[in-house]
């Protein structure tokens, strides 16, 4: 059972996680740097701790085993998707509230992600080398997210400069340079399914979240169930057998493109994401609930023919 949980995070989401925390029994671990003294989530807390920064994983986890704390919830941004953070939590003896690192480490890189869903039988857009490329194309950072990393390109004499500039800023955000091009697909839609999955190899969807509407790569309006969506089953299908294949555990979202009649893998999020209230208010179920029951070594409590939506 997980007693004490400790947040790893700040504003938005360090208030959310106690919500469900106060309902459950769970005590809440906070933490806040000098400019956050004064946070709501800090105020709510029944212990906080001041940190330096919210990235500094060795004194995250000493804060953590100060507290007496069984585990340890990363929240969304910062260190959610850090491998590393996952397994010095880990090898702390505390319990993570996330999907392994193991099958985080699967779904981190693009080009690994890509190469897991071809093997899960999930649709993929193509890889250009600078010397096949068609145009428009995307330039993507590997280890990229949010933007960071991504230029269009319409002409072949543009590509080497875009190119640069992504991998300057994919190494300056990731620390990884490495780049891929796919096609641009023009009018696709951005559609994103939620999935759980527990320790025991069961997952299942929780439907899907339409984000098309975004600005400079950020969403700004998600829409659920997705209107017009002729390929709904397949995508919920294909997001269930990639989360399988990468041995998915605890919350995550896959992203598709829809262009037409047809889907495409985009990238797994190896988190609980800040758009996941939509998710609950037409499921009705309590996301962070169900992440810190499968943390626990409990199975799902849902069947996938249980879950409905509204």
């Amino acid at each position: 059972m997980i007693d004490r949980l400790f947040i790893a995070n700040r504003g938005e989401i360090a208030c959310r996680i106690p919500r469900t925390c106060r309902a459950l029994g769970i005590a809440v671990v906070c933490v806040f740097t000098e400019a956050d003294a004064n946070g709501l989530w800090v105020k709510e807390a029944d212990q906080a701790f001041r940190v330096e920064s919210y990235l500094d994983i060795e004194s995250l986890v000493l804060k953590a085993r100060q507290s007496k704390a069984d585990a340890v919830h990363p929240g969304f941004g910062f260190l959610a998707e850090n491998v590393e953070f996952a397994r010095a939590v880990l090898a702390a003896g505390l319990i993570w509230v996330g999907p392994s690192p193991e099958s985080m480490e699967r779904l981190a890189s693009k080009e690994g992600a890509k190469l897991l869903a071809v093997r899960a039988e999930v649709p993929v857009l193509p890889n250009f080398s600078p010397e096949t490329a068609e145009f428009p194309l995307m330039v993507k950072a590997v280890a990229g997210g949010g933007g960071e990393g991504m230029r269009r390109v319409d002409r072949a004499e543009d590509l080497a400069a875009a190119m640069q500039s992504a991998a300057s800023e994919a190494s300056r955000s990731f620390g990884d340079d490495r780049l891929i091009l796919e096609p641009l697909l023009l009018q696709a839609r951005h559609v994103e399914v939620q999935v759980l999955g527990d320790q025991h190899g069961t997952v299942v969807h929780l439907g899907e979240r339409d984000c098309s509407l975004q600005r400079r790569h950020q969403k700004v309006m998600e829409e659920c169930p997705a209107p017009d969506l002729p390929q709904r089953e397949q995508l919920h299908e294909a997001a269930v057998r990639l989360a399988r294949a990468a041995g998915y555990s605890n919350a995550g979202t896959v992203e598709f493109l829809v262009s037409g009649e047809r889907f495409y893998f985009l990238e797994m999020n190896t988190r609980l994401q800040v758009e996941h209230p939509v998710t609950e208010m037409i499921t009705g179920l309590d996301l962070v609930e169900e992440m810190i029951r499968i943390a626990a070594g409990e199975p799902l409590r849902h069947r996938q023919e249980e879950i409905r939506f509204n």
